[in-house]
């Protein structure tokens, strides 16, 4: 495996952080006063400015793998830009490359019918529409898609949804045109990964409502949020079904693998970012007559988040390598364990960087405690860790004793 950047990545990256120093980083302070200053849940007029100018410098849709469509990038060509944007809040949606649109755009790409794309995938590469996923649930544990109880049925022309949502991150963005649903079509199958499928939904479909905005440590994550989100009798065109049904398991995992490594990469990159504040923090504090970054605990500390980084990009490139190589099926025990490994490294190294600010990390001065809350998330976001690593388990003992089920 050679990790080394190739020319074009490494142009790339330059290009990127050089638009990240000139245009996010000097901003974030005056895009978070714009989403306080008036309705919370309206488009940030920076960030419009802000994408004009990234789709005028040539850095938009990179996020795509080995498409036209996007900058043709292999996971692992993509994988150093998906750390570099998520050093920032801001950074991911400068560039169109923000989820659920990013998750969303890849299922219309590789699923979705000439029709489908030209309705929803092309206003979404333009960066015109955001896009949602609804698939969790509240009345089940959800992290076994299998227990999904909203249902999807045919009724002539047309398919009748009913069901409840939650989790639908990007549903109270007025931008937010169009989401995938995932339900059952078929509960009865005898083939338990049959019974699902996912279809798009207009949001402005009849008998769709929003029934609240749900807070994330507090943080509302507006005007793109996370919303509850209830379905009653809303009719679409059967044409809007991806793929066929009974598929929906079969999508999710074609969708959720690159997600993976998205999520995990720009994780890398909060946790840099927050071991620089922390570098610089405990360099200028003084206590106990000598500065802080003198403090043993202290370098301990440093070098420790140091290690978990270098661990966790490594391992994740790993994955970005494999899923290109041979395929997202036989790299499904390394894309596992970068979901477990990433979100708890950037979770301890960023809570030693709050630890190193004192009271000033909880605040929102050091941006410290909406990073943690942000990473905390990510450990049930996509699968928590317990599925993962029981995946992990399961996969090893199989390698290792030869039975596929232990």
């Amino acid at each position: 495996m050679d990790f080394d950047y190739t020319p074009k990545v490494k142009e790339l990256r330059a290009r990127v952080s050089g638009f990240m120093e000139e245009h996010v980083y000097p901003n974030e302070a005056a895009m978070f006063a714009e989403i306080d200053a008036g309705d919370r849940w309206q488009p940030i007029p920076m960030m419009e400015t802000l994408k004009e100018r990234a789709k005028a410098a040539g850095l938009w849709n990179l996020f795509l793998p080995e498409s036209d469509m996007g900058a043709g990038l292999t996971n692992l060509e993509y994988a150093p830009l998906a750390e570099i944007m998520g050093r920032s809040h801001f950074g991911p949606e400068a560039f169109n490359c923000s989820a659920p649109d990013t998750g969303n755009m890849e299922v219309l790409v590789r699923y979705g019918s000439p029709e489908q794309q030209q309705a929803w995938l092309a206003p979404l590469l333009a960066g015109e529409i955001r896009s949602a996923f609804a698939m969790t649930e509240p009345q089940v544990a959800s992290s076994d898609a299998r227990n999904i109880e909203s249902q999807i049925r045919r009724d002539g022309d047309d398919y009748v949804i009913n069901g409840r949502k939650w989790w639908t991150s990007g549903a109270g963005d007025p931008r937010c045109k169009v989401l995938i649903f995932m339900g059952k079509t078929d509960p009865d199958n005898e083939d338990i990964y049959r019974q699902q499928s996912m279809i798009l939904v207009p949001m402005d479909a009849v008998g769709i409502t929003v029934e609240r905005m749900l807070p994330v440590f507090g943080y509302d994550d507006a005007p793109h949020g996370h919303a509850e989100v209830s379905f009653k009798d809303v009719r679409v065109p059967a044409a809007n079904m991806l793929l066929g049904e009974g598929r929906g398991f079969e999508i999710a995992q074609g969708r959720l693998g690159p997600g993976r490594i998205h999520h995990c990469m720009r994780l890398i990159g909060l946790a840099e970012r927050a071991l620089e504040r922390m570098c610089k923090r405990v360099s200028e504090r003084v206590a106990f007559g000598k500065p802080l970054a003198r403090q043993t605990v202290t370098q301990e500390r440093i070098a420790e988040a140091r290690i978990k980084i270098e661990q966790a990009r490594l391992l994740t490139l790993k994955a970005a390598f494999m899923m290109d190589t041979v395929g997202n099926k036989v790299a499904r025990k390394e894309i596992a364990m970068i979901k477990v490994l990433a979100p708890n490294m950037a979770c301890e190294v960023i809570d030693w960087a709050i630890q190193a600010h004192g009271g000033g990390g909880v605040s929102d001065d050091f941006g410290l405690a909406y990073a943690y809350a942000g990473a905390r998330t990510l450990r049930l976001a996509d699968g928590p860790d317990e599925v993962h690593r029981n995946q992990i388990a399961r996969l090893e003992l199989a390698e290792q004793t030869g039975l596929n089920r232990v």
